[in-house]
């Protein structure tokens, strides 16, 4: 019987208290299923993340996979599209996939990830050369980030004097301006989505290949936000203005994006992350730096 992590069985059961216990109850049978239908054996323990788990595999011709199980949503199709858009090219390839339940069978990478790298900038530097990798033509299903600012565009404002003006007027106009005039005409081409270094592995077809995307068509512009928060404490070692600006010099250079829609777009999104954050109580999770972006980067 295959055993799920505790904490993983908590984390589930707390947030889906309904449906969770029956769904992590027919867990064990379902990845068994898995396992003899893709013709894998374990490999190594299993590990797991807020609504997935991760199971290394060896195949039947003796190559390495990773068998990743997540929570039934819709939305996690996204991850396995952008995959098979992306055909290894930059990322780890799709292998097998099951959308019914959630799962998917990829490469296996090398456990050392860009989060290792000494230098942030080097880390900026993969992450932009592989956002421009990645901006390939984006499959139908995907979800679009025009859609994602047209919410901006209409609700930003409305958020931020409920919440009782948590950033200056300013700051908040610009983020809805960058709404209203770059939101409709996105490039329709695949965005990873969460691309933070502990995403970006180590490969042995390429340099880096990315993980776990969120899936999205848009700008790939949209991603900087994401690096910069996770880069933050290296990223300002001389000063968070100099540090954060050169940095998204670095991504827009490498990424060969216009380095005013990376600054627009990290803008506004600093802006709907902060309200968000607010919005649901959770002030602390933006750490103070989309606070410190939001209001900087506006023009």
């Amino acid at each position: 019987m295959i055993e799920i992590p505790t904490a993983f069985a908590a984390a589930i059961v707390a947030r889906e208290e309904r449906t969770g216990p029956p769904w992590l109850e027919a867990l064990p049978s379902l990845l068994g299923s898995l396992l003899e239908r893709w013709r894998c054996v374990p490999a190594e323990p299993m590990s797991h993340g807020p609504a997935a788990v991760v199971l290394p595999v060896r195949r039947e011709d003796g190559s390495g996979a990773v068998l990743k199980v997540s929570w039934p949503d819709p939305g996690n199709h996204a991850e396995a599209d952008a995959l098979a858009a992306w055909a290894g090219n930059g990322a780890a390839r799709l292998l097998e996939r099951e959308d019914g339940t959630s799962a998917m069978l990829r490469e296996r990478l090398r456990p050392r990830s860009a989060a290792e790298l000494p230098d942030p900038f080097a880390v900026v530097a993969a992450a932009g050369r592989l956002a421009r990798q990645l901006a390939v033509p984006a499959p139908p299903g995907l979800p679009r980030l025009s859609t994602v600012a047209a919410g901006w565009q209409r609700d930003l404002r409305r958020k931020a004097v409920a919440l009782g003006g948590p950033l200056p007027d300013r700051t908040v106009d610009a983020a809805v301006a960058t709404a209203r005039e770059l939101g409709p005409g996105q490039p329709e081409v695949v965005v990873h989505g969460d691309l933070r270094p502990s995403n970006i592995l180590r490969g042995r077809r390429q340099p880096w290949l990315v993980v776990d995307p969120k899936g999205l068509a848009g700008d790939p512009a949209f991603e900087a936000l994401t690096l910069l928060r996770a880069c933050w404490t290296g990223l300002t070692a001389h000063g968070s203005a100099h540090g954060s600006g050169h940095a998204l010099e670095v991504f827009a250079e490498t990424a060969e994006l216009d380095p005013e829609r990376v600054r627009r777009w990290t803008q506004a999104r600093a802006v709907a992350t902060v309200l968000s954050a607010r919005e649901h109580g959770r002030p602390g999770t933006t750490d103070g730096v989309c606070e410190e972006l939001a209001v900087t980067l506006a023009a």
